[in-house]
């Protein structure tokens, strides 16, 4: 890939996919904001920053990541099944592809520090990579529950120089890790940016993090074409936040190709706190500086969240994802946990791929889809990420339930 596009018809100027995003934040810290919205504006278009991104991608990230037919599940399950290799990313993961893009516009605008939140830590391992790359200090807000479970990843930050500062209230988790990192952001707004790890904050985020994930889809309908001469009948990919997802549908929203946007459905899809299905359970409302579909109480405040993936924990979703539910265009449908985990080792046995628990979701779902409605058909499948992080916790949760036993 030599070059691709950061442009697109939405959001509006307010930062609205229809009555979606915006941005809900105190007047002080809207004029930072601001200033944020019009540095990328600006950038966007400056062919030099393209330039120097796409050069990183290719030569630092390893882009493109190819596409993979997995022809032993496809035979096994009776749909041609591929896909998306965004695993094999330097730092494992698709997270690198917008934390570079962010980590330059920091170094732009002339910031010192780059803080975020992360779930699994992927977010947080790829942000600090980037800041060790463009010489910003770097702090990583992790729930105290995450760092026990993703223990490598933690290991992987502290050696790339970050900081890694634990969220301790409510479950520890990755929406507590967002509530950590807005206040640490708070305390010094004009020398740090706040790298937002998906589709999701205030905007402009919502629609910069997609810019800069949307070299996944570019490739991938490219790809594609060339390995097949034709378009993949459906498109999967898992949603917590919904980077990787929206990464891989943007560039095939105006094509006759199915998308499905495969949600945690936890332990038990009925019970409140034990899943996290914001789509599929959820309603309109306002969190983290934005409007979208999220996991509420009666009051409007989130509820309480659960998914084995640690990425995925979170009760809000991508202000994108919510339009694009709402027009019908993607179609939104769960996983639960034990599924997500069945297929995290059978993909392994099978074709010799480990995947990341966030995007064995998707695998899981391609699978069940595959042996109803869609037998005969062709799915692509965005891979996220690499499980890695996630096998010390398979083995000692799961091992002996799928038959690894150490």
């Amino acid at each position: 890939m030599t070059s691709y596009t950061l442009n697109y018809a939405m959001p509006d100027a307010n930062g609205y996919f229809g009555e979606y995003g915006g941005s809900f934040i105190p007047p002080e810290l809207q004029t930072i904001m601001d200033e944020i919205t019009q540095a990328y504006l600006e950038i966007r278009q400056d062919q030099a920053f393209i330039a120097e991104l796409t050069d990183l991608y290719i030569h630092y990230v390893g882009r493109p990541s190819p596409i993979f037919y997995a022809k032993n599940l496809s035979k096994k399950y009776g749909a041609d099944i591929y896909l998306k290799r965004e695993d094999l990313n330097h730092t494992g993961a698709h997270k690198i592809n917008h934390c570079l893009g962010e980590a330059l516009l920091a170094k732009k605008m002339g910031k010192k520090k780059l803080i975020a939140e992360t779930g699994a830590g992927q977010h947080g391992v790829a942000l600090a990579t980037a800041a060790a790359l463009t010489g910003l200090e770097c702090d990583i807000y992790m729930g105290e529950v995450d760092i026990a479970k993703e223990h490598p990843n933690v290991v992987r930050m502290k050696i790339l120089g970050a900081n890694v500062i634990p969220a301790t209230h409510g479950r520890k988790t990755l929406k507590e890790a967002v509530d950590a990192a807005f206040g640490g952001y708070l305390k010094d707004p004009v020398n740090q940016f706040y790298a937002i790890g998906s589709v999701v904050g205030p905007h402009p985020f919502p629609m910069m993090v997609r810019d800069f994930q949307s070299v996944v889809g570019q490739e991938a309908r490219a790809q594609f074409a060339d390995m097949t001469g034709k378009l993949p009948d459906h498109i999967m990919a898992c949603v917590g936040g919904g980077s990787n997802a929206m990464g891989i549908f943007t560039a095939f929203l105006d094509d006759p190709v199915k998308l499905y946007g495969v949600e945690p459905a936890g332990r038990n899809l009925e019970i409140m706190g034990e899943h996290a299905a914001t789509m599929t359970k959820g309603k309109p409302g306002v969190m983290h500086g934005f409007k979208s579909y999220m996991l509420s109480d009666e009051n409007g405040e989130p509820e309480e969240v659960y998914s084995v993936a640690s990425g995925l924990d979170y009760p809000s979703v991508g202000p994108q994802h919510s339009y694009l539910k709402d027009i019908g265009r993607v179609n939104y449908t769960t996983i639960n946990d034990d599924e997500a985990m069945s297929m995290f080792f059978e993909l392994a046995k099978v074709e010799g791929i480990i995947p990341a628990i966030e995007s064995a979701h998707a695998v899981a779902y391609a699978v069940k889809f595959a042996q109803n409605e869609g037998r005969g058909s062709s799915i692509l499948v965005n891979l996220s990420g690499r499980g890695d992080k996630d096998i010390d916790f398979a083995v000692e949760n799961y091992g002996k339930k799928f038959g690894v036993i150490l």
